[in-house]
């Protein structure tokens, strides 16, 4: 579990094909004090386990199915990652829960300066589109950022300075792709309501605002 706020970069050392899946070895701009075999590590967004580590650099495994879902398959060497370690029992949570289970891939389609932060539009499916909401949350390569507007397929962020410095969205441009994870909690009122609805034998639901904010979901 991660908070979405980036800890610093990286940059790939490696990227090693191994048959569908790949190998990755990152080093780290920051120091990684008390890291462990096995610990888990958000890589621009995607939760990865790490194999094996020296100093500040270590090496993770990347499957099939993460490739698919995400962007470390475009990646090459010298490329710049965001990175987070994992969230510990007791830190405080400043951005909001992130699993690394990234949902899928958004397009920059805009980018612009607005006082001294950056605005940036991206478009995404529809099927992940209806988990994004206005002043919700949404980790863009792992950073966790609060969404100004949306629709169906589009959503706007704006990013402040600083984590525009500590982390690779300077870089981005439009036509670029990122990873996105939309925020957990939709996904889940969305399959509580849906089974709730399936389970009621009468002909009206009985799951509506007033149940959901009794419960804690509005």
């Amino acid at each position: 579990m991660f908070t979405g706020l980036v800890e610093g970069t990286g940059t790939l050392k490696t990227v090693e094909p191994r048959g569908k899946d790949m190998r990755l070895s990152i080093e780290a701009s920051f120091e990684l004090e008390g890291f462990q075999l096995g610990e888990s590590v958000s890589v621009d967004g995607v939760c990865l386990t790490v194999v094996s580590w020296e100093a500040r650099t270590f090496t993770v495994d990347v499957s099939q199915e993460t490739l698919n879902r995400s962007t470390l398959g475009q990646r090459h060497r010298g490329d710049e990652v965001n990175l987070e370690r994992a969230l510990r029992l007791g830190d405080r949570l400043g951005g909001h829960l992130v699993n690394g289970h990234v949902d899928g891939k958004a397009g920059v389609i805009g980018r612009k300066r607005r006082g001294d932060s950056w605005v940036f539009q991206f478009k995404v499916a529809v099927e992940l589109g209806r988990y994004i909401i206005e002043k919700g949350s949404v980790a863009v390569n792992g950073v966790s950022l609060t969404v100004n507007g949306c629709d169906e397929n589009s959503f706007e962020v704006n990013i402040v300075p600083h984590t525009f410095e500590v982390t690779t969205l300077e870089g981005l441009q439009v036509g670029d792709e990122v990873n996105i994870e939309v925020d957990i909690i939709g996904k889940y009122v969305e399959k509580f309501v849906r089974n709730t609805q399936e389970s009621d034998t009468s002909s009206t639901s009985k799951v509506d605002k007033g149940f959901l904010a009794k419960h804690g979901f509005l």
